[in-house]
């Protein structure tokens, strides 16, 4: 025995696709734009050029200012992100795209996507440019179980990562074959104060 297919609720869900697509889009074109990065651009926690650091970077836009918060390492600016202490309404966070970049050194003034599209190598052995550890973000799946092959870690989404994998303060050991140092990020009192704020 056959039943014959409603077309109605086929309909009716192609028809809440499409608008959930055309939703987001809509979201992403109100997005502010990225900015690329010049020799003017400093990180927002290090106030150091980011230009002079290797790695990926991050960049925040904030409702009311004019100009975007550059962070010298993307778990810098997705700490901030996630800080209780952040008062500013986010208009926008973006991450420096690694499956575009030339290399780690060189990773593009103006090579950007947004934060929640990308997929990210949390715990790896490569070091972010402040010399902690980092996450390594890809707008291509692909390029990221790659960079796991050769510097370890797991890839993730953004919202599957928690904030103890970001707030991690353990060294970055580099592959023996490298000439890295690793170094311990000197920002415990930041740390603290932070997860004391999540615990109140």
């Amino acid at each position: 025995m056959t039943f014959p297919v409603k077309p109605f609720p086929i309909i009716l869900i192609a028809g809440c696709l499409m608008v959930m697509a055309g939703c987001r889009k809509q979201v992403e074109e109100s997005l502010p734009p990225p900015i690329a990065m010049t020799e003017e651009a400093v990180g927002h926690f290090c106030q150091m050029n980011i230009l002079e650091h290797a790695g990926p970077k991050a960049q925040i836009h904030l409702e009311g200012l004019p100009h975007p918060l550059f962070f010298s390492q993307v778990r810098d600016g997705i700490a901030y992100e996630r800080m209780p202490e952040q008062n500013y309404k986010i208009s926008a966070v973006y991450v420096s795209d690694m499956s575009k970049a030339h290399d780690w050194e060189h990773v593009g003034p103006e090579n950007w996507i947004p934060a929640v599209s990308a997929y990210y190598v949390v715990s790896s052995s490569k070091a972010g440019g402040m010399g902690a550890p980092e996450l390594v973000p890809f707008s291509d799946q692909a390029d990221a179980r790659q960079f796991v092959a050769l510097y370890g870690g797991q890839v993730m989404r953004l919202d599957d990562v928690g904030d103890a994998l970001i707030l991690s303060n353990a060294p970055v050991i580099p592959p023996k074959d490298t000439r890295e140092t690793a170094i311990v990020p000197d920002d415990d009192d930041y740390r603290a104060r932070l997860e004391k704020l999540r615990k109140e």
